[in-house]
C-alpha cells in the first residue's frame, strides 16, 4: 500500500495496513534522530516511514522554514514582520503594525505579489508525488496572522474595541488566504489543503464563540471552499480548547482538525471521535509534555496503541501525529516505541535508512 492510499483510506474511514503518521520534531530532536540514522534531516521523514510531503507557502514559512545558523540572527519576511532566532526556533520581534495609527492599519497591504515565490516552496514536495500524500500549508489564515501583524495584546484591544479595523485586517488577511489557496490548487496536484488559526488557549478560546462566529467563521469559510471547490479535503490546524468552534468547521466543510491536545477541557479523545468521529478525520494527540520525554519506552507504546484503538474504532478516521513538536529531551528508545505501537519497527526505520545512504553514495 502506498503512503498516499493508506492516508486515503483513513480519509474514508476505511482500515490500511497500519495508520498513517505525520510526526514533526523539534530541530534539535530531528537532528539527533537523522544522526543516529545516519541520513539527512532532510530525508528522515522518509527514513522514519511518515506518509506526508507538506511544506508551508503561507507566513508559517517565514517562521518555520527559514532556518538561522545563530542565535539572534533576523530576517524580515514578506509581510515586513521581523523575525529573530530564539532557542531553536523563530519567534516575532517587530510586529510592522504594534503602535500603528488607525489611518496606518488601514493603509496596510498584504504582499500579493509575493503569492507566486511563496507557491514556489511546493516544488521540494512534489518530488515524491504519486507514492506520498501531498499537502500545502497556508497557514496561518486569520486570526493569527493579524496577530503577527498587529501584535497579539493590539489584535485582541481591536476585537474588543475597535472590532471595525478588526475587520478590515480580517477581509485583507481572508483575500490573501483565499488567493493563495486559488493559486496552490490551481498550481499543483495536492492532496488536501492544510488552513489554521490558533484562536484557542489551554482553557478555552481566546475570544467568545459568538464574536469567532460574527469576524472569523465566515471568512474562513471562504477559505476552506477554495479547497472544496477543487475537490480536495481541507486540514484546520488550531492548538488548545476550541471544542466550541468544532461544529462550525464541519458545517463549513473542513474534514480534519489537527492537533488535538487532549488535555485540554473538552479534547478528551473518546469523547471526541464519539461525538464527531462521523464527520472529522482527527490528527494528533501524544502527549508531548509528559509521555513522550518523561515516560519509559513500554509506557509510550501502550498509550500510543491505545490512542490508535481509541481513534480509529469505526476502522480509520485517525492520522497519528503529536499535539506538538517533539522535544528534544524525548529518549530516542521512545520515539521508536511510538512508531512500532503504529506498526513501524525499528529495523524497519534503519532499514530504510540504510537504503537511503546507499542511493546518496552510488554514482548517478
Amino acid at each position: 500500500m502506498t503512503h498516499r492510499e493508506r492516508v486515503r483510506r483513513a480519509l474514508r474511514r476505511e482500515p490500511a495496513d497500519r495508520v498513517p503518521i505525520f510526526l514533526w520534531f523539534h530541530p534539535d530532536t530531528a537532528r539527533k534522530l537523522a544522526a543516529l540514522l545516519a541520513v539527512p534531516p532532510g530525508v528522515l521523514s522518509v527514513a522514519l516511514g511518515d506518509d506526508f510531503s507538506q511544506t508551508w507557502v503561507g507566513n508559517n514559512y517565514a517562521m518555520e522554514g527559514i532556518t538561522h545558523e545563530r542565535e539572534g540572527d533576523t530576517h524580515t519576511d514578506d509581510w515586513h514582520i521581523r523575525w529573530v532566532r530564539s532557542g531553536a526556533f523563530n519567534q516575532v520581534l517587530h510586529s510592522p503594525l504594534r503602535g500603528a495609527s488607525e489611518e496606518a492599519v488601514r493603509r496596510y497591504r498584504f504582499p500579493h505579489e509575493r503569492i507566486p515565490g511563496l507557491l514556489g516552496n511546493m516544488k521540494s514536495v512534489l518530488r515524491r508525488q504519486g507514492e506520498y500524500f501531498v499537502g500545502c500549508d497556508i497557514s496561518p489564515s486569520l486570526f493569527e496572522m493579524i496577530c503577527r501583524i498587529r501584535g497579539m495584546e493590539e489584535a485582541m484591544l481591536d476585537l474588543a474595541e475597535n472590532p471595525r479595523l478588526a475587520e478590515d485586517l480580517l477581509e485583507k488577511a481572508a483575500l490573501f488566504g483565499i488567493a493563495l489557496a486559488e493559486g496552490a490548487c490551481a498550481q499543483y496536484p495536492l492532496d488536501w489543503l492544510w488552513t489554521g488559526d490558533d484562536v484557542a488557549g489551554q482553557e478555552t478560546l481566546l475570544m467568545s464563540p459568538r464574536l469567532w462566529r460574527a469576524l472569523i467563521g465566515p471568512r474562513l469559510a471562504r477559505i476552506v471552499e477554495v479547497g472544496m471547490k477543487h475537490g480536495l479535503p481541507v486540514a484546520y490546524h488550531c492548538c488548545g480548547a476550541m471544542r466550541a468552534i468544532i461544529p462550525d468547521l464541519i458545517a463549513m466543510g473542513v474534514e480534519i482538525l489537527n492537533p488535538i491536545q487532549f488535555g485540554c477541557p473538552g479534547m478528551e479523545a473518546g469523547g471526541l471521535k464519539r461525538d464527531f468521529g462521523k464527520q472529522l478525520t482527527f490528527m494528533g494527540g501524544l502527549d508531548t509534555i509528559e509521555l513522550l520525554p518523561r515516560g519509559s519506552p513500554a509506557e509510550v507504546f501502550r498509550a500510543t496503541r491505545t490512542l490508535i484503538d481509541t481513534m480509529t474504532g469505526d476502522g480509520g478516521g485517525y492520522i497519528l501525529a503529536a499535539s506538538h513538536t517533539i522535544p528534544p529531551e524525548t529518549p530516542a528508545e521512545n520515539i521508536f516505541a511510538l512508531y512500532e505501537a503504529a506498526g513501524e519497527t525499528r529495523e524497519a526505520i534503519f532499514d530504510r535508512a540504510s537504503t537511503l545512504r546507499a542511493a546518496a553514495s552510488s554514482p548517478t
